[in-house]
């Protein structure tokens, strides 16, 4: 597995922790709405999320 690929998932990780490390009420509250969504719902969420990182990829190597 590639560095790069490695230190991205690090990344991932690092920014999914947090928003419960700081605030952990909030975390628990926006999970909450999550598990309430519909599947349609939070494959669209999913959709957009690789969209956004994809864009941000592009314009990184890009610039």
């Amino acid at each position: 597995m590639s560095d790069t690929l490695l230190a991205a998932l690090a990344l991932v990780l690092v920014v999914e922790g947090l928003l419960p490390l700081l605030a952990p009420q909030l975390w628990r509250e926006s999970f909450r709405r999550l598990v309430e969504l519909s599947d349609g719902q939070l494959r669209f969420i999913g959709l957009i999320s690789i969209l956004i990182g994809l864009a941000g990829y592009w314009l990184l190597s890009h610039a």
